[in-house]
């Protein structure tokens, strides 16, 4: 699997969603808990730029958590984040040259291998890209390798008490009866594939 080509691929697939934001939308309610689409917005632009920043550092420390953190939207935040999803995307491909770098994420503390980095973003982007569709009433289009390659990702994130604490990365994993692969990929990550704005009423719920 090339996981470097793949993350490029979904970076690149979820441009055409991005593009559809008005500030208009902002406000709508998304699965993540507690965030409209413009908090979940910020923290895609906040994560593409830390990531990009990391891989271009790659073994050094000089990137902090503080590269990661949310990032203003602007006057037009479709160009915003499409603009950080293309950043973050060329990154990673450049670093491809280098298939033995090592990555420094702050926000563990510790190195890892440049393709594993690439999956912890790939999934990142998938599901958050999904997100952001769902709040907007429109499809992701995420190819069959994609798709496979998020199960895959999906099945590797931790799970147990970690998963419950206020602002997790993913909720806890859903019971999914369902054999489509997408589906069973928000299950593991404790999405609702049914989801939507109008059986949100009102709330943001996950």
């Amino acid at each position: 699997m090339d996981i470097i080509g793949l993350h490029r691929r979904a970076t690149t697939a979820v441009e055409p969603v991005l593009a559809r934001v008005r500030t208009i939308d902002l406000s709508v309610p998304t699965p993540c808990v507690g965030w409209d689409l413009r908090a979940l917005l910020e923290h895609m632009t906040g994560q593409d730029h830390g990531f990009a920043a990391a891989v271009r550092a790659g073994s050094t420390a000089d990137v902090d958590a503080t590269a990661f953190a949310p990032r203003p939207l602007g006057t037009n935040p479709a160009t915003a984040a499409a603009a950080s999803a293309t950043e973050v995307g060329t990154a990673f491909a450049e670093a491809a040259a280098e298939p033995d770098r090592t990555v420094w994420l702050p926000e563990f503390g510790h190195r890892f291998p440049l393709e594993q980095v690439a999956g912890f973003h790939l999934i990142d982007t998938l599901v958050h890209g999904w997100d952001v569709a769902v709040a907007l009433g429109i499809a992701v289009d995420y190819d069959d390798e994609l798709v496979a390659a998020g199960l895959t990702q999906a099945g590797r994130v931790p799970t147990g008490a970690a998963r419950e604490r206020p602002g997790a990365p993913f909720a806890p994993v859903r019971a999914s009866e369902g054999t489509d692969p997408w589906e069973r990929t928000l299950a593991l990550l404790g999405r609702d594939p049914a989801w939507s704005p109008a059986r949100a009423k009102g709330t943001l719920a996950r």
